[in-house]
């Protein structure tokens, strides 16, 4: 099992949403903040990213913003220029002319479940800066080019394309960002443990068979390690013990069946990991603070979380 694949389905809710936007010089626009995971590519021209904190930061065609917590932020052809507030634009409409246009941007967001965020995701910098120029990363820079030819040319097909296209992305985001290590040198970390061949295999291993009787001898016997060994450099880079992050990721998963899947609770219970449903509803109610099945009728009903703990 793609151990980052997994965490993106899992904690992926609905479709992506994107809008194509041509600027032309003067301009300058502020983001807010905004629920789930933002991003902006720059898929022409070049332009000024102007944070909530630091320093502003030249875009060059081909970069990639990435923000995992969906942080407020603003654009401009200029570091100096006043921005103007947040407006409505178009999501994934066709292409309005732009015979004078100085920038092309793609700018949208990801909705993220926010009680199942990965702790993979909590690693990653508020603000994640992929450049083009650096040559790295070839994987993004083809899903970059297909996703501005698509916007700028549209075509039979481009609504089912341009979905794919933009969750390709983010994998891709993902996955130059675990390649990269951690900003500060330090041996922990998500970043760090992806990279690490002993504990790459043992979390492929929890997430290829969630529903295994997993113990840290027979994860670190998939890590190829002693079991003191490997149960301290798991701790020490990912934070939770081996067993914690067994449960916590049963747990998550078990929400994301929940929604997205018709499966028994008996069924459901089996898949990840529990002997009876007794069991599994037990350690789900403990988790979440509602059973399993009062969860889903409530995702069926659009209620949210509180609404379902409250009744």
């Amino acid at each position: 099992m793609d151990v980052l694949s997994d965490v993106i389905a899992t904690l992926r809710t609905g479709e992506p949403r994107s809008a194509r936007v041509a600027w032309r010089a003067p301009w300058g626009q502020r983001f807010p903040d905004a629920p789930g995971a933002g991003f902006q590519v720059v898929l022409r021209g070049d332009c000024w990213l102007l944070p909530q904190a630091g320093e502003p930061l030249r875009l060059a065609t081909g970069d990639v913003l990435f923000l995992p917590r969906g942080g407020g932020h603003a654009l401009a052809d200029d570091p100096g220029r006043p921005v103007a507030e947040p407006r409505c634009e178009e999501p994934d409409g066709p292409a309005r002319p732009e015979l004078a246009s100085d920038t092309v941007t793609l700018c949208g967001a990801y909705q993220l479940d926010p009680l199942h965020a990965h702790p993979l995701l909590a690693d990653v910098p508020d603000v994640l800066h992929l450049p083009a120029g650096d040559g790295r990363h070839p994987e993004l820079r083809a899903a970059v080019g297909l996703l501005a030819g698509e916007l700028e040319y549209p075509r039979p097909g481009a609504a089912a394309v341009v979905p794919a296209l933009l969750d390709m992305l983010l994998l891709f985001v993902l996955r130059a960002w675990s390649q990269q290590g951690p900003a500060d040198g330090a041996g922990r970390g998500w970043a760090v443990a992806l990279a690490d061949p002993a504990l790459a295999r043992a979390l492929q291993a929890v997430h290829a068979e969630p529903g295994r009787a997993w113990t840290v001898e027979a994860l670190a016997a998939e890590a190829r390690l002693s079991r003191a060994a490997f149960a301290r450099r798991f701790t020490a880079v990912v934070g939770r013990t081996p067993l914690a992050y067994v449960t916590w990721w049963r747990m998550a998963l078990a929400a994301r069946l929940l929604r997205d899947s018709e499966l028994p609770l008996g069924v459901l219970a089996s898949r990840v990991g529990y002997a009876s449903e007794f069991a599994f509803s037990h350690a789900f109610k403990r988790r979440h603070g509602v059973a399993p099945g009062r969860y889903r009728n409530a995702l069926r009903r659009g209620a949210d979380l509180a609404d379902a703990q409250s009744g």
